[in-house]
């Protein structure tokens, strides 16, 4: 059982933490290299914990409401390169929007708290994955910078030699 309060506090520490950070966008190009948001539900996913760095492996848990389970095909792609993926049913505590006076705790001015069934999915992806995906996205960009015109003629005007100066008109030479 998860609490949205541990989801918060994951995402905060997250933002905390600029390695965390760079780790999880990396893990998301994967994702997105893969074209894993094409398939149903996977772009409404929430991080829910991780990004745990081990010596082999990033492992990230997302979640999802029960009523929308992400398609289990693009688990099978991920596990195609070498991820491990795990479907958990589980639940999520989350306080209660109030409405009316019932839906405060006794003697309190927070609200009840409410359980909410969740798909969870955690993604186990080996590093080499994922630095792999990174190094050819870096490589792309080299690619389309050195096709870029505007580049070649700022590398063209920083690296001409200037021209000597013309002695002035009447001057001896």
């Amino acid at each position: 059982m998860r609490d949205i309060l541990d989801v918060i506090k994951n995402v905060e520490s997250i933002y905390n933490n600029n390695s965390s950070l760079a780790v999880l966008k990396d893990f998301e190009r994967v994702l997105d290299e893969l074209d894993i948001y094409v398939y149903k539900n996977w772009s409404d996913g929430e991080l829910a914990s991780g990004p745990k760095i081990d010596r082999h492996w990033v492992t990230c848990e997302f979640m999802w409401p029960h009523k929308q389970m992400p398609d289990p095909i693009a688990g099978k792609r991920l596990s195609g390169i070498g991820c491990k993926v795990k479907y958990i049913k589980s639940n999520v505590i989350e306080p209660r929007k109030i409405r009316s006076p019932d839906d405060f705790r006794p003697g309190t001015k927070k609200g009840k708290l409410d359980t909410k069934p969740i798909w969870l999915v955690e993604i186990a992806m080996p590093k080499k994955v994922v630095f792999d995906i990174f190094n050819s996205y870096m490589d792309r960009i080299r690619e389309e910078r050195k096709g870029d015109p505007e580049q070649q003629i700022k590398k063209s005007e920083t690296s001409a030699a200037p021209a000597p100066a013309a002695p002035p008109a009447g001057a001896p030479a």
